[in-house]
């Protein structure tokens, strides 16, 4: 048996694994990153300088810092409410009868602030405590839409506009509505799996509260930053009259702004203020893309089927896809 120079008396090297790498520590890491910057200095200097960086990062920095306070505030409330307000609590307030237990939930989302990644689970509890699924669902797509916070900041987003708010609370209270009266009428039970306990149950209101706000901040501020991103380089780096040629055709402009919002999956507390800065299309169109973003999009869809299994998913989101398009084209077309 061979022992190595530097391994100790006794040692069975043909026991010992190969010698372990040395990991890039997240100092070393940004030591290099920050080393790499100073060197770069000067053509990253250019780069910035150039009218069209400089178009970008005042779309990027003006999106961000306007829709910032009303994505915290939402995120503050909705946590809250997850964590402090008992899904009993629905269960009681809502009408026993199907037919009314909807647009009686629907509506209570225009009074409980919470965005969408708070709304699933809230949907979930209201499911596991016996609450009628076509009235659960009618909230879940109800209360990221119409809640005060994101309708404070659709106002805030089209100043002199509220015609924009208005449009906004109906064609999304009629969506969520209708998609749960259809749900009572075509769903069917082996569709939608019960959902399993929620994942801040079983500890204290604190540590729930902290948990529920950590995590929506890290989701939502990061896709917040993804559409400021987006906004930013369809406003500066697209040739305008690709947009003006994309606004210009209805069609077009309606179906490309609802791909956009399933895509961007911006938080509801901060979608008005990149539908603003979309100067080129037509308020109808911005309409689709606050209407149908609240209630399907990405993030939306992997939750929904964490939730309340894959199937359920797989015909919910194109049903609710259809009928936000059809709903904001119809209540845009009237009050736009």
């Amino acid at each position: 048996m061979a022992i190595t120079e530097d391994a100790p008396p006794g040692t069975d090297v043909s026991r010992a694994g190969p010698p372990r790498s040395r990991r890039l520590s997240s100092p070393l890491a940004l030591t290099l990153t920050l080393l790499t910057a100073v060197l770069a200095q000067s053509p990253i200097r250019g780069a910035l300088g150039t009218p069209l960086m400089q178009s970008w990062t005042t779309v990027f920095v003006a999106v961000t810092v306007q829709a910032l306070p009303f994505l915290v505030l939402g995120v503050l409330l909705s946590a809250a409410i997850a964590v402090f307000v008992p899904a009993s609590f629905f269960a009681r307030a809502l009408p026993r009868r199907p037919a009314l237990a909807v647009p009686v939930a629907g509506v209570a989302g225009a009074v409980l602030p919470g965005c969408e990644c708070a709304s699933v689970p809230v949907a979930g509890a209201l499911v596991r405590r016996g609450v009628t699924p076509a009235a659960a669902l009618a909230f879940l797509l109800s209360a990221p839409a119409i809640n005060p916070v994101v309708l404070t900041a659709t106002a805030v987003a089209f100043p002199g506009h509220p015609e924009m708010v208005l449009a906004r609370f109906l064609a999304s209270l009629l969506v969520a509505c209708a998609m749960g009266w259809l749900w009572q009428r075509l769903g069917r039970t082996d569709w939608l799996r019960t959902p399993a306990r929620g994942a801040h149950e079983g500890a204290t209101k604190g540590e729930a509260f902290w948990g529920a706000v950590r995590h929506d901040v890290m989701h939502a501020g990061g896709f917040l930053v993804l559409g400021a991103t987006a906004a930013a380089t369809l406003k500066a780096a697209v040739p305008a009259h690709w947009l003006r040629t994309a606004a210009g055709t209805p069609l077009v402009s309606v179906l490309a702004l609802a791909v956009l919002a399933v895509l961007l999956s911006i938080c509801s507390e901060a979608d008005a203020f990149v539908a603003a800065s979309l100067t080129q299309f037509s308020p109808t169109a911005k309409l689709v893309f606050l209407v149908v973003g609240p209630m399907i999009d990405l993030k939306l869809f992997a939750m929904q089927a964490g939730t309340f299994g894959r199937g359920f998913a797989l015909r919910f989101a194109p049903a609710t896809f259809a009928l936000a398009v059809a709903g904001a084209v119809l209540t845009g077309a009237v009050l736009l």
